[in-house]
């Protein structure tokens, strides 16, 4: 075991109680793959750990769970299996089959150029496991040799869905722009949009490859092969290589056209027409198996190849040719003479076998079986009718899915295609609609966060709406989500049921509106329009006992209410300074009268001390200085002048 291998803290730990890790196999950009014990079933499988550093990265965990959901809706001889997908503390794993063998990349990197054979059985498999994701919807996105598996059992299966998606959901940006660059399609280049026949393109490179022992574009820098795939054209395999078939040809180059509409629509495009040229080149798909290091490769001689095609009956080395002589020769023709009539016997009982032989076979062997047929999109009892005519009986089971309308069929267990014995019952899988799922609390968290949650649950945000709130930047402080089957919005920040397929809209906290309080018109007029608001020209004015006039007190109430958006006109609320009142008339009250009207008006009293010890029924205000009525802020101080009577 190397020192890698002695120091990965995984090697011999159990995972989830249930898988004993024993070796790494892989290790890649987003996730290390081992080979693993399942104790529960005794199995050997193949586990895919998510790296560490990205366990607390919403966007990789729904990328890892979407492997898992990808691969696992594809019942395909010819796709890796995933049967388990879970969490052991911090750890995201993955449990798929587990297939001992080597990769395209690895055949191609021992052989360089395959045969025209092994290239054409290997690209068979291979759009075979494709056409059934694009038949449920699903686009690998990262199609290479490095996810093409030879297994030793002759099997060859694509992985690593982690890349794919559904078919409505095209758009790669930024970081989502995937796969490797040399089998980058150029709509992926130029739009960044992604569908079936992206795929498509990258096989027409990955056949080239096989066919040359080299990829069509070179270059230093990625951009410069990126900036090929966008503008050139893939040339003819057979300039590179002369052996290959006219055909051939024809179809990297219609797989590899620069416009998707040119290309096959999807994978069962491609292999009907790879099943075309497979009958017109005499070919017959054979197995691939992984030899030892010596075999003898087609044409006789030792191999040094770990992968190679078995050949096919009557292209081993040609015996030699006995030279005979005349004699010899008359003495031959006496022996079939004599064992004319013998052979007549033998041709009659060849004839009695041969009509027993076909007896069994219609009766009781393999021709007495039928294959399903497919019935995808029919309801149940025109799938139930149809598989009536070939003597299968229909069995119902119900299946979530995003793709296929409920009540239609999404397929068959066997699927379509599989021989089986007459009266058999194929189960056929009726779409219950897009699943059911229930949503955590959203508020509160961040937008990036709310995003691959909702993800993660099939559920694309398409809109979003900023608004000014307490609440720091970029935090959603509302959701709404719309049912995919029509109705009305659903309220969803504080969690709710969805349906995988919905959409939702969510509203952004902007931070704060700009404080303006205090500030001059001119200052909060730009304050205001540099957060994007619109600032009405006029202004409404009111005085303010903190405010000096001319200075900004706030900005009017939002038309309709709720909180300031981009784009909103305000009006800014300018001071006029504290705001007056009257000086009351206290003429001919008393003294003690006039001050507590004087004073409960807001205003101090000033008076000669000298009338204080009198009684105040005996005393008399005449006048106030400033005189009744005069406009005064409060607090400001009244003399009264008072006399006595008696």
């Amino acid at each position: 075991m190397s020192t890698s291998q002695q120091t990965d803290p995984l090697i011999g730990r159990l995972v989830d109680a249930r898988y004993r890790v024993r070796a790494r196999i892989a290790r890649g950009g987003m996730a290390t793959v081992y080979v693993a014990t399942d104790l529960r079933l005794e199995r050997r499988v193949a586990l895919k750990v998510m790296h560490g550093h990205l366990s607390d990265d919403t966007v990789f965990q729904s990328r890892f769970i979407q492997e898992a959901r990808a691969a696992a809706r594809l019942a395909d001889p010819h796709v890796v299996n995933v049967f388990d997908q879970g969490q052991d503390g911090d750890m995201a794993y993955l449990v798929m089959e587990y297939l001992p063998g080597i990769t395209l990349r690895e055949l191609l990197r021992e052989q360089r150029r395959l045969t025209v054979p092994q290239a054409v059985s290997i690209l068979d498999a291979i759009l075979s496991g494709l056409a059934a994701a694009h038949r449920a919807g699903i686009v690998h996105r990262d199609v290479k040799p490095e996810n093409v598996l030879l297994a030793e059992d002759g099997r060859i299966k694509i992985g690593d869905f982690g890349l794919a998606r559904a078919t409505t959901a095209n758009t790669a940006t930024g970081a989502q722009l995937l796969g490797t660059i040399a089998y980058l399609a150029p709509e992926l280049v130029t739009r960044g949009t992604a569908d079936a026949r992206s795929d498509i393109y990258a096989l027409g490179i990955m056949l080239y490859e096989m066919l040359t022992g080299e990829q069509p574009y070179k270059g230093e820098q990625p951009m410069q092969i990126a900036f090929q795939h966008a503008t050139d054209s893939v040339p003819r395999p057979s300039v590179k290589n002369p052996g290959v078939p006219e055909p051939l040809d024809e179809l990297v180059l219609w797989a590899t056209e620069k416009t998707p509409d040119d290309r096959p629509s999807d994978a069962r495009e491609m292999l009907d027409r790879l099943r075309e040229i497979e009958r017109e080149l005499g070919i017959t798909p054979n197995v691939t198996r992984t030899m030892p290091l010596g075999m003898m490769r087609e044409d006789g001689a030792p191999s040094g190849d770990l992968t190679a095609v078995l050949p096919s009956p009557g292209t081993g080395p040609t015996a030699a040719v006995e030279e005979v002589d005349n004699a010899t020769a008359l003495r031959a023709a006496a022996r079939r003479r004599r064992a004319k009539g013998g052979w007549l016997i033998v041709l009659v009982i060849l004839l009695a076998a041969l009509a027993g032989g076909l007896g069994w076979w219609f009766g009781s062997g393999p021709g007495s079986m039928v294959a399903v047929a497919d019935v995808s999109g029919l309801t149940f009892a025109d799938a139930q009718s149809r598989l009536a005519e070939d003597s299968l009986v229909a069995v119902e089971q119900g299946q979530t899915s995003l793709d296929v309308e409920a009540g239609l069929a999404i397929g068959t267990d066997p699927r379509w295609g599989t021989r089986v014995e007459k009266e058999s019952e194929v189960t056929v899988l009726i779409s219950l609609g897009p699943a059911e799922a229930q949503v955590e609390s959203l508020v509160g968290k961040d937008k990036i966060e709310v995003t691959g949650i909702l993800d993660s649950h099939r559920i694309a945000v398409d809109g979003e709406t900023g608004l000014f709130n307490d609440a720091a930047p970029d935090t959603v402080i509302g959701v709404r989500i719309h049912p995919r089957a029509g109705g009305d919005a659903v309220a969803c920040g504080e969690g709710c049921t969805v349906h995988e397929g919905d959409t939702a809209t969510l509203s952004i906290s902007l931070g704060k509106l700009p404080a303006v309080r205090g500030l001059s018109v001119g200052d909060a007029r730009s304050a205001l329009t540099g957060a994007g608001l619109v600032v009405a020209e006029g202004v409404d004015e009111r005085p303010d006992e903190e405010i000096a006039a001319g200075l900004v007190i706030g900005v009017s109430e939002r038309e309709g209410g709720g909180a300031w958006r981009p784009g909103d006109e305000m009006t800014l609320i300018v001071s006029t300074g504290p705001p007056l009142f009257p000086v009351p008339d206290v003429a001919g009250k008393t003294r003690d009268q006039a001050i507590q009207e004087l004073e409960s008006a807001g205003f101090q009293v000033d008076y000669s001390p000298l009338w204080t010890p009198f009684p105040d029924e005996i005393t008399e205000v005449t006048l106030s200085d400033p005189a009744a009525g005069s406009m005064l802020t409060k607090g400001t101080r009244v003399y009264i002048e008072i006399t006595v009577s008696g």
